[in-house]
């Protein structure tokens, strides 16, 4: 069950009911895309960053710090983090407001982006998709990939030590709350728009690049061709992998809307690694998730983040394509 499908019926009917543009529509789509996106990213905003404020007040940022840095984890934190990100329903830029919260909550920065990496590339999707169309065997080699990629992800990111990169109000968030709880006890009453308002600052500062983001990503959606795809994909050389790797970074979609056309385009005879390197890259990378990533992160980061992601990604391509 799709749990944003009322936002989807509300996007139709808005789109095709009280604008009565034409289903055919380039224009339809793109509108249709952006008003489902930004309804759907803005709740999971608020939604998100009201949890984290709650979590803040009675599981305050050190305890955190202390039980995920102080303890030998031996790499378990990065794999429940890409675990996590398989149970998610989100794509890469419904996947950030968490990924924001757990910065401001104290994970340290390699579990969140174990987290960032897996929830867009390994979902409901590609577990209960992919075995009708690709075969069991596929489904498990791609969904293992895809862990294991986000775990090295997110070790390299650590190991690299760039929380450095990271916007402060986020990676050393300090809740006033936080504060209070240890001096003396708030009555629930008074708690409840407390909480609202520490959401409200942290998505607010946020949502403007969010709707930029997602604009940006719905005229991607709705203006271009799969043909024009199609046409680049189809040349079997070394270099398709990473080609098809580049052309879905600029796209934005996920794996519900993806899936079927590389189901297409596997099927007029492109490579099954050239058209999921394809396909994974769509889906983890995007030019509107860079760009609401941004105000979180410096660019020596966001630029760590796809390089890695997309090394990875390209060698998926290549093992698929050597082994099928």
């Amino acid at each position: 069950m799709d749990i944003f499908y009322p936002i989807q019926l509300l996007s139709n009917t808005i789109t095709y009911t009280w604008f009565q543009i034409p289903t055919t529509s380039y224009f339809a789509s793109a509108l249709n895309f952006f008003i489902y996106d930004t309804i759907k990213i803005g709740i999971l905003l608020v939604l998100i960053n009201y949890l984290m404020a709650i979590t803040r007040y009675y599981f305050p940022t050190n305890k955190v710090r202390d039980l995920l840095a102080k303890r030998a984890w031996y790499g378990l934190d990065y794999l429940l983090a890409a675990i996590l990100g398989v149970i998610t329903p989100f794509c890469s830029c419904s996947s950030i407001p968490l990924f924001i919260g757990f910065l401001s909550a104290g994970i340290p920065l390699g579990v969140t982006f174990s987290f960032l990496i897996a929830s867009p590339l390994v979902n409901e999707s590609s577990l209960i998709l992919f075995p009708a169309l690709f075969g069991l065997k596929t489904t498990i080699i791609y969904n293992l990939a895809g862990i294991i990629i986000a775990v090295i992800g997110g070790l390299l990111i650590q190991k690299l030590n760039f929380q450095k990169y990271v916007n402060p109000q986020f990676l050393k968030f300090k809740s006033k709350l936080e504060f209070k709880n240890n001096q003396q006890k708030i009555s629930l009453k008074k708690l409840i728009p407390l909480w609202w308002s520490e959401a409200m600052k942290i998505s607010l500062s946020i949502f403007p690049y969010v709707l930029l983001g997602v604009a940006l990503g719905a005229l991607i959606h709705g203006f271009i061709p799969n043909s024009l795809i199609e046409q680049y994909l189809s040349q079997k050389t070394w270099y398709s992998v990473p080609l098809a790797a580049i052309l879905g970074v600029p796209l934005y979609a996920n794996s519900v809307t993806v899936i079927p056309i590389i189901e297409a385009l596997v099927g007029k005879g492109i490579p099954l690694g050239t058209a999921l390197a394809f396909m994974t890259a769509t889906v983890t990378l995007s030019i509107p998730e860079a760009l609401i990533l941004k105000q979180a992160m410096k660019w020596q980061l966001l630029a760590a983040f796809f390089g890695i992601t997309t090394l990875g990604i390209v060698l998926i391509g290549y093992v698929f394509n050597l082994f099928t």
